[in-house]
């Protein structure tokens, strides 16, 4: 059985008096008072590599694909996901960067072009730590500034950056540095500094000085000499400049400050199994109530107990007792401390509560149509491998609200236009004709809306197609700057593809009733240097949890057919 996903909230370390003791050949006796809820992680490393690390939680039975974890395996879930963390930090941080986070020593480093053009903003983003740009980054820089692409604007913006910076300090007191945070700032507390004169720097033989990669590392070969107590660190996003520079016994390290996660597994999931003690807990001092909204009668439930505060608003919470007791399903609407309100579920399983003829066929669909389908959740994100669901239920629930109940007046798609293979060359045609060929996922299951129907008869369902597509607009991300949609159920397909600057120019496009709906599958990005942690569909989902008009969802289990289920898991 799979380990379930890891837990999102660090837990401390165990003092010295805590730790289990064990005689000579006997193991060490449980810790009696480590309960779930206060399962503290044991750091073990060596003595001098020793260092804090984040830790995690303890999580009980968490679900996995729709199962509950053994209680064993949760217990243990902590240890595991704090030996990772730490493992993943020592391979991301360079021994040079180790020690100089050990003594408290400030560090010098310097930035490859690429990191520049990644993110414009990354020369404020070293905290405390100095930043040095050679004379061949500016000059690359220059080289890429031309044309119209991201990596162009991100170019123009840092050399707009570097300007402010330089404009009124006198050419003889850039050697001293420049405060970085003199445009306002304020985290940056280092100092900036520029390769004002020649270094030469012994290069292995064979590799050409005039290629810049290799005149950046001969730099930091240059500054270790003049510098020798202080740690000098290569940044770059290019993997074979990091693997040359190690191979020359230079630190280098990768750009990670633009992800949202380390790991993708800590991503919020928006679903909580609850434990199976829940109403014992949480039952004394509970109110009840019905509410009539949006034409429903509710039930909604006033809690108070542990487990509360580690919620958040908008999410899912169930319980699927074992002694066949009934199951709860609900949403939590509020939260005061370690009090909250559950409000119970719709059930779209059940035919009569059909979404234009589609219902739920898991428990995770049921939570999504739930968003989907509530007129006060203005942004969902709905996150799955292929074949959950995820177009499928975001078009069914836009036609409902469009043509049935009259939420909004239209149904606008989009998505990145990334190719998985070679490009096919320009599409004739408008805006509408070229995004034709990339919106072959929502020609399908539109197919699967319009056949649900089986009394409408051919004509009928001629007569249904045409009514939809007059409601659907497909558009590019191209010409969304400066838009602003009223009134429109805007679907945004393929999110992964697209980075948080995207992400933001397209849901601030949101006008007075309209609803924005991300759909995604962070395991199949496309775009060149983006990564399952700096995805802007990762963003955010990490930025709007626990607001009360968003929510998301994970879609677990696959739903199209068992060939699509079984190479999911195999290949």
């Amino acid at each position: 059985m799979p380990l379930p996903k890891m837990p999102t909230k660090p837990a401390a370390l165990l003092s010295p008096k805590d730790f289990p003791k064990a005689e000579k050949g006997k193991p060490a006796k449980t810790i009696k008072s480590a309960t779930p809820e206060k399962i503290k992680a044991i750091d073990v490393a060596p003595a001098p590599q020793r260092k804090k690390i984040a830790t995690v939680p303890a999580v009980v039975s968490k679900p996995v694909a729709g199962k509950p974890v053994p209680a064993a395996i949760a217990k243990s879930l902590p240890v595991v996901a704090a030996s990772k963390a730490k493992t993943h930090d020592s391979r991301v941080k360079s021994g040079t960067s180790r020690a100089a986070d050990k003594s408290g020593t400030t560090k010098l480093f310097v930035l490859d072009t690429n990191v520049l053009m990644h993110d414009p903003s990354s020369l404020f983003r070293f905290e405390e730590h100095d930043v040095y740009l050679p004379m061949i980054t500016l000059e690359e820089l220059d080289d890429h500034k031309k044309g119209m692409s991201e990596v162009a604007r991100n170019a123009r913006q840092v050399s707009r950056s570097l300007d402010a910076l330089v404009g009124d300090i006198d050419h003889h007191d850039i050697e001293k540095g420049i405060l970085l945070s003199k445009l306002g700032n304020k985290d940056a507390k280092g100092h900036l500094y520029f390769q004002t004169k020649l270094q030469s720097a012994d290069l292995p033989v064979g590799l050409p000085k005039g290629k810049a990669d290799n005149q950046i590392l001969g730099v930091v070969r240059a500054l270790e000499t003049e510098m020798p107590g202080r740690p000098v660190v290569l940044v770059s996003k290019d993997i074979n400049m990091r693997i040359k520079a190690r191979a020359m016994g230079l630190p280098a390290e990768d750009y990670f400050n633009d992800h949202v996660l380390e790991d993708s597994d800590l991503l919020y999931s928006g679903i909580v199994q609850l434990p199976d003690d829940f109403w014992n807990k949480h039952g004394k001092g509970i109110e009840t109530w019905q509410e009539n909204r949006n034409g429903l009668s509710t039930t909604f439930y006033r809690i108070t107990g542990p487990v509360i505060p580690s919620l958040l608003v908008n999410q899912f919470v169930y319980l699927e007792p074992k002694n066949g007791e009934a199951s709860f399903y609900g949403q939590v609407r509020q939260i005061n401390g370690k009090t909250a309100v559950l409000q119970t579920l719709r059930d779209y399983g059940h035919v009569k509560h059909s979404v234009w003829g589609i219902t739920s066929r898991n428990r995770e669909q049921n939570f999504a149509l739930n968003l989907l389908m509530d007129p006060e959740c203005d942004f969902v994100t709905l996150l799955g491998q292929a074949g959950t669901g995820k177009t499928l239920l975001a078009l069914a629930a836009g036609l409902a609200q469009v043509l049935e109940t009259k939420t909004y007046n239209e149904i606008i798609v989009t998505r990145v236009t990334v190719p998985v293979g070679e490009d096919i060359g320009f599409l004739p045609g408008t805006e509408e004709e070229k995004m034709s060929p990339w919106m072959g996922a929502f020609d399908d299951n539109l197919e699967v809306l319009n056949k649900s129907d089986n009394d409408a008869g051919d004509w009928g369902r001629a007569a249904t197609q045409d009514l939809i597509r007059s409601k659907i607009k497909i558009k590019s991300l191209n010409f969304m700057r400066g838009r602003t949609f009223v009134n429109k159920f805007l679907i945004i397909d393929e999110a992964q593809n697209l980075t948080p600057k995207q992400v933001k120019t397209l849901v601030t496009r949101a006008g007075p009733g309209t609803k924005i709906i991300c759909l995604g599958n962070i395991a199949q990005i496309d775009t060149p240097y983006l990564t399952e942690g700096s995805s802007g569909l990762t963003y955010v989902v990490d930025r709007f949890k626990g607001w009360a008009h968003s929510g998301h969802v994970t879609l677990a289990r696959g739903e199209r057919s068992r060939l699509a289920d079984h190479a999911s898991e195999i290949l």
